[in-house]
């Protein structure tokens, strides 16, 4: 069904992860070191990435960081930690989801199946607004002209700005809809995620309006 990159350095865990992903009908690359995963993903055509911070050589968070220059696939990130900061260092690095250790393999795989399934849908039509516009079919997206990359909660937190203009959403109500009521987090991420798409559209950023109390819309600058 999809290509899955397990980078996890504990052999047993590793072997855990894929046996489920196998069992849905993944195929599996693995990767025991953060260099062998970057390598594994320059080479061939990934559609998600499982990816622990805790790792020899190079660590999660740098792999995630470099992984985006490569590739907008999801990205889930194991940690032994349950640290707040830590996580929101992790999805300002581009990560989409966290599992925290220990955890259930098949919860880890449902995740992952999500994530899929909400990537794999590209919704039809092209949506402009000011000069942003997003090209669903090929999943790009271009800020006064020039082609940007995004995570994939930034292109669904975008496509959802750009198909509900004017509206306002709590961060709450964010958080449901682009990461789901299953989420582990807390609304900082929301936050988090707005600040770096905002940097990445440019003088197009501020579009997405903050509501003092409220959360945010967005708006086409007159």
């Amino acid at each position: 069904m999809a290509n899955i990159l397990i980078v996890e350095d504990e052999k047993n865990m590793q072997e855990i992860i894929a046996e489920y992903a196998k069992k849905d009908g993944h195929t599996c690359f693995t990767a025991d070191d953060g260099i062998d995963a970057l390598m594994i993903l320059k080479n061939n055509p990934m559609d998600l990435m499982i990816l622990d911070i805790m790792m020899p050589h190079l660590d999660g968070f740098s792999v995630c960081k470099m992984a985006r220059e490569l590739s907008s696939l999801p990205i889930i990130m194991l940690t032994a930690k349950s640290d707040e900061e830590d996580k929101l260092k992790g999805y300002e690095y581009g990560a989409d989801d966290y599992m925290t250790k220990p955890f259930s393999p098949k919860i880890l795989i449902a995740k992952a199946n999500v994530l899929l399934r909400r990537t794999s849908v590209a919704p039809a039509g092209t949506l402009s607004a000011g000069k942003i516009t997003i090209n669903p079919a090929a999943h790009k997206v271009f800020s006064d002209g020039m082609e940007i990359t995004l995570t994939h909660k930034e292109y669904e937190l975008l496509h959802f700005f750009m198909s509900n203009p004017e509206q306002i959403f709590s961060r709450e109500q964010l958080l449901n809809r682009i990461w789901g009521y299953d989420f582990e987090g807390n609304t900082r991420t929301v936050d988090t995620h707005i600040k770096t798409l905002r940097q990445k559209l440019g003088s197009e950023g501020k579009s997405i309006v903050t509501l003092i109390r409220s959360g945010y819309k967005f708006e086409v600058a007159k």
